[in-house]
């Protein structure tokens, strides 16, 4: 089964696309508000990304933009404009396909197959050549960042062991304090922010964009390799 997330505000269009491509094991999940759709990027796996550019709030251009700086999903533009420069930067801005309103949903269902096919796959024994950047000794109750174990206190090993061991999904701050005993059930959500920029800082990480901390606005944090 084929999972894609679309972000269109036309709910008509959504649900006859959502009928029509399930017959082709092609789950859809439509979104009609941008603010709603990039955060479950962060929650669930989707294969591919159906973005109208004509959405509440926020361009679909920017939309493209903010999804390629957390993602490599392929994405296709399904959008009534027909401006050419539109086309272009939507496919600048890291789109992989522009498919212009209104189309066959046949079309859009061979241009999904045609852009998963292209999309190179990591087999188990790709992943198992990387090498962890950041190891878990538990044992030990360690944490080594390219070798060498890093000086942390209770609670920053607390937060970045319990982060690891839930590599991929989403950790909410309230989840933080009740999980973790060096951290008082008292502490505020501010105070888990405040030890997670330290955590950031022994990683050498930027708070702006952070390569293993990832922030989840409005719910907490998740841990990437």
């Amino acid at each position: 089964m084929i999972k894609v997330l679309m972000i269109e505000d036309d709910a008509e269009l959504a649900e006859i696309l959502t009928e029509y491509l399930e017959q082709f094991d092609i789950k859809i999940k439509n979104v009609e508000d941008p603010y709603l759709g990039l955060p479950l990027l962060s929650v669930e796996k989707f294969d591919l990304i159906i973005l109208d550019l004509t959405l509440p709030g926020i361009d679909g251009l920017d939309v493209c933009k903010e999804i390629r700086k957390e993602s490599d999903i392929p994405i296709i533009i399904s959008s009534a404009r027909h401006d050419i420069m539109d086309k272009v930067t939507a496919l600048e801005n890291g789109a992989d396909d522009y498919l212009p309103k209104p189309y066959n949903p046949r079309e859009l269902e061979a241009r999904i197959r045609t852009i998963l096919r292209r999309k190179p796959t990591i087999t188990p024994k790709d992943e198992e050549k990387k090498e962890k950047e950041i190891v878990l000794d538990e044992k030990k109750q360690e944490i080594s960042l390219k070798g060498e174990v890093l000086d942390l206190t209770a609670a920053e090993y607390g937060i970045l062991s319990y982060l690891m061991k839930k590599e991929g999904g989403v950790v909410s701050r309230e989840e933080l304090i009740y999980n973790i005993e060096a951290i008082s059930e008292e502490s505020s959500n501010k105070s888990i922010d405040v030890i997670v920029g330290r955590i950031r800082h022994k990683l050498g990480e930027s708070p702006k964009e952070p390569k293993h901390i990832k922030s989840v606005r409005g719910v907490g944090y998740k841990f990437v390799a």
